[in-house]
């Protein structure tokens, strides 16, 4: 035992030895996880393309079925989990109202359920941490604060928008601002990475049930290879980076949200690519929740330049319309984001406490699905 300067040095003291990776093991591991992520997002959009091939008629068939702004709230819910792509329905609402098919009173109803319908993708997503109850809780609530948000901001907003139209106004002069403008096409960099794979599956698997279950084992194979790679030094890596850069404050979650959702022109693939960021414990929800909102406004980017490129006052109205709604949903609830984010936080411990609460959970999604579409059938032959 010698001493220096104030220090105490024990010389038996065992050494800690600071186990990292090589250049070539860190080298592998980025590889492997990027190889992940591609395969993460190529089972998205597999997904989506399923969804496409059994949905879209059934889709198109329900938007005429409009009969009243509650019935178009639940028409536009069930549109999109159907498609998987709220940016999609919108579109079609675009192309609808410029056509003459649906009004603009009828479409902004639509797309704010539209807004809800967008958000299956993530639950299924976190159904993929379902056997570890510690992750699963913190990433269905991640999946659903997205949820619990759209709701209330459509429940909050329809009914004044049912008295006072300030979604159809707001749209209308911003509709007059715009004028004149041409339409633009943005590229999809996520459709132009992933589109050879998708579309090699698609021409060997048959059928929506067989490329939907194929989909589902991609999903999950993929998320198990991410959360393996994230463990130890990456994930502390990762948790800086995320932390102290891209998710150091609110503005900064936000703007991430918009910008990644408007580029890839998907809110499903950037917000269920957080989900099991948030099941691993990289993020928080607080900082989950106002990327969510980012994403919510990057997705109306698609039908905005869509509405434009048809030369519809209407249609353009309607493609604003969805930005509006955003817009005074984010007003209205991130001052009071406390609800939601209790709502969520709550939802994904009674989801995670045993597999009945889980099943019970899941059913009342099922449920949510199925009273709508009554309703529809109902309200349109009345």
């Amino acid at each position: 035992m010698t001493r220096r300067g104030h220090l105490l040095v024990t010389d038996s003291a065992p050494l800690m030895v600071k186990n990292e990776d090589g250049p070539l093991q860190t080298a592998l591991r980025v590889v492997s996880f990027l190889a992940m992520l591609y395969l993460f997002f190529s089972s998205i959009s597999l997904m989506s393309a399923a969804f496409k091939m059994g949905g879209s008629d059934l889709a198109n068939q329900l938007l005429t079925m409009a009969s009243d702004p509650v019935a178009g709230l639940l028409i536009g819910f069930l549109a999109t989990s159907l498609i998987q792509s709220s940016s999609t329905t919108t579109t079609i609402v675009v192309t609808f109202v410029a056509s003459g098919a649906l009004t603009i009173p009828l479409a902004v109803p639509i797309i704010m359920g539209a807004n809800i319908g967008t958000t299956t993708t993530n639950t299924i997503v976190a159904m993929g941490h379902v056997t570890r109850p510690a992750e699963f809780e913190r990433a269905f609530a991640a999946s659903t604060v997205h949820d619990f948000f759209n709701l209330l901001a459509a429940f909050t907003i329809l009914p004044l928008e049912m008295l006072f139209h300030p979604v159809e106004r707001s749209a209308v002069f911003l509709q007059g601002v715009f004028a004149g403008a041409g339409g633009m096409k943005v590229a999809d960099p996520l459709k132009a990475v992933t589109g050879p794979f998708i579309d090699a599956v698609t021409g060997l698997v048959p059928g929506m049930i067989p490329l939907l279950l194929l989909a589902l084992v991609l999903l999950f194979v993929a998320l198990r290879g991410m959360m393996k790679i994230m463990q130890g030094a990456v994930l502390k890596r990762m948790e800086g980076l995320f932390d102290r850069v891209l998710f150091r404050n609110d503005a900064a979650s936000f703007s991430l949200g918009v910008v990644t959702t408007a580029t890839v022109q998907s809110s499903s693939a950037t917000t269920s690519l957080i989900v099991p960021l948030a099941g691993t414990g990289v993020l928080s929800l607080r900082q989950v929740f106002p990327y969510t909102l980012g994403a919510n406004v990057g997705t109306t980017i698609t039908a905005i330049l869509a509405s434009m490129a048809l030369a519809s006052p209407a249609a353009v109205t309607v493609g604003l319309a969805h930005l509006c709604f955003n817009l005074l949903a984010i007003v209205i609830y991130y001052p009071l984001k406390a609800l939601p984010l209790w709502l969520a936080t709550n939802w994904g411990r009674l989801a995670a406490r045993s597999k009945a609460s889980t099943a019970g959970v899941l059913s009342v999604y099922a449920a949510l699905h199925i009273i709508p579409l009554l309703y529809i059938i109902w309200s349109s032959k009345r």
